[in-house]
């Protein structure tokens, strides 16, 4: 164990001492957090580390185990997945998306590719008609919904984030190719052979290790402000992708709202609601580059079609800069995350979290949090700096 004065804990190769020290730092001023980091180098973990608190309410303590809901951490998971299938040959990036989902080639989509669809250029970030929580958790209803629906804007011609949307969207090119939820086509493919704390729908009665999220000031004022800057009659859509109308507050959290409902969790939500432990969550980048007892890396040929830059620059939606860039479904580096080479790929998380793989460092990493920041975050950028300077000098 480590020093309890700083009350962090688990275990770290010694050269990766500035890693940790980067992870300390990130709970300056922020008593109420828990958070873990988890490092994969040459498929070995490195970095194993926990501090701080699962429920701030309780005083309850992160732990080894304690796992958390890794928001669009999920979107590089399911973008794993997805490559898995066009390894097998079983689906090709650039083939229409209504070869294996005809409806949705509805009111002009008939041009998206599956590329498109991961890349968030569908044209349906939001739904045109707000909807509510029942039907956010019905699975049918709301692939319908995306699927019959007129685009927000010409398909393939530009981009936007499809913050949750995007779930309904990998999830259904999975279940249309397997004939399996995305949760079990997860469970299969990377969760079991790995022996990972990773997961898409989690029973209620199985939830007691899962941290409690809260929404630092930071993200609260950042909701306070969308809302004020909300014109009556002028549909805000990308704060609407966040939302789905009725479904979700703006935080996406609230003391019992949000992610941290039981009914929420327990659904299967592949745009934000997978639920892992940051050595889960590393473990399974870390097979993407570097093969396992039981798994072996993805072809470089398809992973090289994988992280192809598919979108960047300005959304459709205008938005300040720096702009992400995308693969078909990673978020790749860019001057809004960098991460340790320029040919790292992964997915940030709402609220702080990201999780990412290096294939030419043999390098994975996964820092999740549930104490949910915006604006200038800098504490997984702080870490993946000192994993630079490490592994990258």
């Amino acid at each position: 164990m480590i020093g309890e004065r700083t009350g962090i804990s688990g275990t770290f190769e010694p050269r990766f001492l500035p890693v940790r020290n980067a992870f300390a730092a990130a709970f300056d001023g922020r008593p109420r957090m828990g958070a873990a980091l988890a490092v994969h180098h040459q498929g070995e973990l490195v970095v194993d580390l926990w501090g701080g608190v699962a429920d701030a309410r309780t005083s309850l303590p992160w732990t080894s185990g304690t796992s958390t809901v890794v928001f669009s951490c999920s979107k590089g998971v399911m973008s794993i997945l997805v490559a898995r299938l066009v390894e097998a040959g079983r689906l090709e990036y650039d083939a229409p998306l209504t070869d294996i989902w005809p409806e949705f080639g509805a009111c002009g989509k008939d041009t998206i590719t599956v590329g498109d669809a991961l890349a968030h250029r569908a044209g349906v970030s939001a739904p045109r008609r707000g909807v509510d929580l029942a039907r956010a958790l019905d699975w049918e209803q709301m692939t319908g919904l995306l699927a019959e629906q007129e685009p927000l804007w010409e398909p393939g011609s530009g981009y936007a984030y499809h913050a949750l949307t995007h779930g309904w969207l990998s999830g259904e090119i999975i279940r249309r190719v397997t004939g399996q939820t995305p949760g079990e086509f997860l469970r299969e493919t990377l969760a079991d052979p790995l022996l990972a704390d990773l997961q898409l729908g989690v029973p209620a009665a199985q939830q007691t290790g899962i941290a409690h999220l809260e929404a630092g000031e930071s993200l609260l004022q950042h909701a306070r402000s969308s809302q004020t800057a909300a014109q009556p009659g002028v549909t805000d859509w990308p704060a609407r992708a966040l939302t789905l109308g009725q479904a979700f507050p703006q935080e996406l959290v609230g003391d019992n709202d949000g992610f941290n409902r039981p009914d929420v969790r327990a659904a299967e939500f592949p745009g934000a609601g997978a639920v892992a432990t940051a050595h889960g969550l590393s473990a399974a980048l870390s097979s993407v580059v570097h093969d396992t007892a039981t798994t072996r890396r993805l072809d470089p040929s398809v992973l090289e079609q994988a992280v192809r830059v598919r979108s960047e620059g300005a959304p459709v939606f205008p938005a300040p800069e720096p702009w992400s860039r995308w693969g078909a479904g990673f978020q790749l580096d860019s001057a809004a995350r960098r991460y340790v080479s320029p040919d790292g790929f992964g997915h940030d998380g709402a609220g702080g979290q990201t999780a990412f793989a290096e294939p030419l460092l043999g390098l994975s990493a996964a820092f999740l949090t549930n104490w949910m920041e915006a604006g200038d975050d800098k504490r997984a950028t702080g870490i993946i700096d000192a994993l630079r300077e490490v592994v990258a000098p």
